[in-house]
């Protein structure tokens, strides 16, 4: 099942939100740094950012090779290596910066809020959670 990660720049946090493979239809084709709407999160009236993602592998996605292929670069750093030295480089594997079938864990930023009134988090509406009492000696 798909993970969707949204990360709130604003306060830094983020959420794990899970969608079922008819909604992931809908992102197939979405490169990195499309902005999309928020309803296939079910946060209707945000606007979301696709910053990158890994596949069922845990191969990541890189925004400089196109397309949804799986294939081996040399990179000097960035997505996907960190050399130890300077200079160094190597042939690594990974994914294009286009959303697919095979696409598991997608992450997004907040990038625009719905307008109005100021939204509470989803999470906030729950009671707290109940304190424990400690025993009486």
């Amino acid at each position: 099942m798909p993970v969707l990660i949204i990360s709130d720049p604003e306060n830094g946090t983020s959420r794990k939100v899970e969608i079922d493979d008819q909604r992931l239809r809908s992102l197939v084709g979405t490169r990195i740094g499309s902005t999309i709407d928020g309803a296939v999160a079910d946060m209707q009236g945000y606007k979301l950012k696709l910053t990158g993602g890994t596949d069922k592998d845990g191969i990541p996605m890189r925004p400089d090779v196109h397309g949804s292929v799986k294939t081996s670069v040399v990179i000097s750093g960035g997505v996907g290596y960190k050399p130890e030295n300077k200079g160094e480089k190597k042939r690594k594997m990974v994914r294009g910066n286009m959303v697919s079938a095979d696409t598991t864990y997608l992450n997004f930023t907040i990038v625009e809020k719905p307008k109005g009134k100021k939204q509470e988090d989803p999470e906030s509406e729950l009671e707290p959670p109940a304190e424990e009492e400690e025993p009486e000696e």
